[in-house]
């Protein structure tokens, strides 16, 4: 059975997180839309760059708290090691993209969902690697 976009999950990458919180207003509004529906997924990975980027001690807990409010991706056993071959892969064709924007894109791949970023890094992962963009 195919899905169709509306039916699959979305990982709310990192980019997207910070502009929400942000309040920058097209991306407020299609986050909503993804939170309405129920797809938005996260990664423990996403939530520990939040953190790293938190302003205050009440930032980091809100950082926190995403793990709470919506359903972590399945990592597995893996994960690591396939985002290694994809960072190794890139490299080989000139492209240096940093090990957590392959293992993002892999764990996205490896459960069927879409990526929701700004980074344009994804655009170049997805030059190489099956992965659909939102």
């Amino acid at each position: 059975m195919v899905m169709s976009v509306s039916d699959r999950l979305v990982l709310v990458d990192t980019s997207i997180w910070i502009s929400y919180f942000r309040g920058e207003e097209e991306v407020h509004k299609k986050v909503n839309e993804l939170i309405d529906s129920g797809m938005v997924r996260c990664l423990k990975l996403i939530i520990a760059e939040l953190i790293q980027g938190a302003k205050t001690e009440e930032g980091v807990n809100v950082m926190k708290d995403l793990a709470d409010v919506f359903p972590l991706l399945a990592e597995g056993p893996e994960s690591w090691e396939n985002a290694g071959i994809l960072s190794f892969q890139l490299r080989k064709a000139g492209k240096n993209i940093g090990l957590s924007d392959c293992y993002i894109a892999t764990v996205a791949k490896e459960n069927d969902a879409m990526i929701y970023t700004l980074d344009r890094h994804f655009v170049e992962i997805q030059r190489h690697f099956d992965i659909t963009l939102l």
